[in-house]
């Protein structure tokens, strides 16, 4: 990969999504997907909380304010804390996500040292990018200079046998099932030492 093709795939991920727009929480849109996410009906929900089905539906359509004692029911029948009433959901709840890559199937990046095939590619705004790539340089006199970008980096060699050089450290030979983590600021390139080309998979975890 030549100098700054690099950063250039992190940019094209990041910028594959929407801008981030935060919107203000709606109380009654919370309480409804907490009441849908463990699949109660509004009278199932209503005899949890200890609440009026009419009074539940009103909060749910924003017809009504809940008192303090209403917020308490509603949090000890959602199995909640009231804070949490007000507050997205966590991050880390299943949101469904996934895609699949074929083999051959991903979008392909070459440069004169590489050759990336870009894998999840129907997933915009990731937080981690990922890649396989074909390594056809031989020499790091092949790259104009070191290759760095923000976040971390995990390196796994598929085939064949390949060198990686970073800034701070002596060169390193990898052989198949060798890997690395290490800081994606820090300059770094690969080259391959091994007959064919060498194939990796590169993970980016993008900050």
């Amino acid at each position: 990969m030549d100098h700054g093709q690099e950063p250039s795939l992190i940019r094209l991920a990041r910028e594959s999504g929407e801008s981030d727009v935060v919107a203000p929480l709606d109380l009654g849109q919370r309480v409804r997907d907490i009441r849908m996410g463990r699949d109660w009906t509004l009278e199932q929900a209503a005899q949890q909380t200890g609440l009026a089905r009419s009074t539940l539906s009103k909060i749910e359509n924003g017809l009504m304010s809940p008192t303090y004692d209403a917020l308490k029911k509603l949090a000890t029948g959602l199995e909640i804390s009231v804070p949490q009433l007000f507050t997205p959901p966590n991050s880390r709840d299943a949101n469904g996500r996934l895609a699949t890559t074929k083999a051959g199937e991903g979008t392909s990046h070459p440069t004169t040292t590489y050759e990336h095939e870009m894998l999840a590619g129907a997933l915009t705004k990731k937080a981690m990018l990922p890649y396989r790539s074909r390594v056809r340089a031989r020499s790091i006199d092949e790259f104009e200079g070191w290759v760095r970008h923000d976040g971390e980096e995990f390196l796994l060699v598929l085939t064949g046998i390949i060198k990686l050089y970073t800034e701070f450290y002596e060169p390193i030979e990898m052989a198949r099932g060798d890997s690395a983590y290490y800081d994606a600021t820090m300059g770094h390139n690969v080259i391959s030492v091994s007959q064919d080309d060498a194939t990796i998979l590169w993970v980016t975890l993008m900050t």
